[in-house]
């Protein structure tokens, strides 16, 4: 069973089912919020650092006030992991604009709403590293702003939903002929033993773990590229992976029900994943 069990909110850790939020708050009436969800493996934060400062980009990027310091979000972090369960864990940071009469426009001061909690961070299951996972193409119907982190997800939900109706893990998307990304996830290609992925613009998240592994690519000699991918160059590709804070590294191995190279998870994409494994397995107390 899936079970949240300590969370912060506006200064005070108690029960999430304790959390009360007004429904004037505009995270709730607009999606006017930012969030980033924050990997814990043994208690010990992955990439915080960079997390924080997409996070507080991010805020900036909507006009909503930082309403901590980089230091306090880092105690609230570490609070956070140690007042929960333990283990692996995830830990889920939002920030909205705060609580007004509902209107477009807010034409008085408000204080940010800071919520945030720890999860469970459920493996990769061993299905996924034997056999891979099933992925769709789709239309990306998103708005123009996919580089900002925020809590309008509908257009996302739909997608993982259709994808999901096909029984498919994601949805990889496809804006004027070429790849952007998943629907919640990053996209890399290898074609020719290249590991390609799409440029970073204002129609790509750019992914903490993405970044990672680009840098793993250059450090074992992977040539490594950001490229425009045509959808003809997804299905002849010779590995399909997907990256993300609370999936790592996924091996897509059936693209709109064919094969992905062999069919099962490729040779750069293990070599990937122990290279990301051990980085993981080597992050410092206070990563």
């Amino acid at each position: 069973m899936y079970t949240v069990s300590i969370a912060y909110l506006n200064g005070q850790f108690m029960p999430a089912e304790q959390c009360k939020i007004s429904a004037l708050d505009r995270g709730f009436i607009f999606g006017d919020a930012i969030y980033e969800l924050i990997p814990v493996y043994n208690g010990r934060g992955f990439a915080v650092h960079e997390h924080l400062e997409r996070l507080s980009h991010n805020l900036a990027q909507v006009n909503i006030a930082n309403p901590y310091p980089p230091e306090q979000w880092q105690q609230l972090i570490e609070q956070l992991i140690q007042k929960s369960a333990g283990g692996d864990q995830s830990i889920y940071v939002q920030v909205t604009r705060g609580v007004a009469e509902r209107a477009h426009v807010v034409t008085k001061a408000i204080e940010p709403t800071v919520f945030a909690m720890a999860m469970p961070l459920n493996p990769v299951a061993e299905s996924v590293i034997r056999q891979g996972i099933a992925a769709i193409t789709a239309t990306d119907i998103r708005w123009q702003r996919c580089d900002i982190k925020t809590t309008s997800l509908l257009a996302n939900v739909l997608l993982r939903h259709r994808a999901n109706q096909q029984a498919a893990e994601e949805a990889i998307l496809i804006r004027n002929g070429l790849v952007t990304e998943g629907a919640a996830a990053n996209v890399f290609v290898l074609v020719d033993n290249q590991l390609l992925t799409p440029p970073i613009s204002h129609l790509i998240l750019p992914g903490v773990t993405r970044g990672i592994i680009m840098k793993l690519a250059k450090e074992h000699g992977q040539i490594v590229a950001e490229q425009a991918i045509a959808k003809a160059r997804l299905y002849a590709a010779q590995e399909i992976w997907l990256s993300s804070s609370s999936r790592e590294i996924l091996p897509v191995t059936r693209l709109d029900g064919k094969s992905v190279g062999t069919g099962k998870p490729g040779p750069v994409w293990k070599k990937f994943k122990h290279a990301l494994n051990k980085f993981i397995h080597d992050l410092p107390a206070s990563a």
